[in-house]
């Protein structure tokens, strides 16, 4: 139980439907996830140990707060450590590891970014986009880089809502940035790659900087 529920908060603080700072109310939230207090004390502890929840002794939990610096400090450290886990992968290319990103790319091409009723990210396209990138920084053969890339991952997805929310996004072409790191990944291209992942993560800041949320 506190293992579905962790994943329910998660995904709604990453949708935005719990918005950055505000106060999770136990007995409020047991009500609206349908759920007991002590699972849903359990999962709020495990999102706090993966930043998506803040805990304050005798002040129960909120929602943890972006910002400005905390987003440019995520995704710098992340570029640095994934253009090296694309480098790796790319030196250690071979044709299972080609046939995976080309078969986990198809299948996030399958899928609608957007829920079309809610305009909120499509909980099954964010999966699918979460093991494109994933494939392609498989081949680095450098299980603690991976980690490293795992948890940085995970703090920019609170952030990723509000790009996708963000009026600048709707012109944004998300699919063809995706397909150029694509093609230049299997032409083993590792400056063309390298620098098409630093546009596509570095696009995705600059939309969320605009955001009037952050502080």
């Amino acid at each position: 139980m506190a293992s579905q529920l962790e994943e329910q908060v998660r995904r709604d603080i990453i949708n935005g439907n719990l918005k950055p700072g505000s106060k999770m109310r136990l007995k409020e939230l047991s009500a609206h996830y349908d759920a007991g207090v002590i699972p849903l004390r359990e999962a709020l502890s495990r999102l706090a140990m993966t930043g998506f929840v803040a805990a304050v002794d005798q002040k129960g939990f909120s929602v943890q707060r972006v910002s400005a610096p905390e987003l440019q400090d995520i995704t710098l450290t992340r570029l640095h450590i994934e253009c090296k886990a694309l480098e790796r992968s790319i030196t250690n290319a071979d044709i299972d590891w080609e046939s995976r990103i080309i078969a986990a790319h198809h299948r996030m091409e399958r899928y609608e970014m957007r829920n079309p009723d809610t305009r909120q990210l499509n909980p099954v396209w964010e999966e699918a986009h979460e093991a494109f990138h994933a494939a392609l920084l498989s081949n680095c053969n450098s299980p603690w880089l991976l980690k490293f890339v795992s948890t940085l991952c995970d703090q920019t997805l609170r952030y990723r809502a509000l790009a996708v929310t963000s009026p600048t996004s709707q012109a944004r072409d998300v699919s063809l940035e995706h397909r150029q790191l694509l093609d230049a990944t299997l032409a083993r291209d590792v400056a063309q790659a390298t620098a098409c992942l630093t546009e596509h993560y570095l696009r995705t800041m600059e939309i969320v900087l605009q955001n009037d949320t952050l502080e």
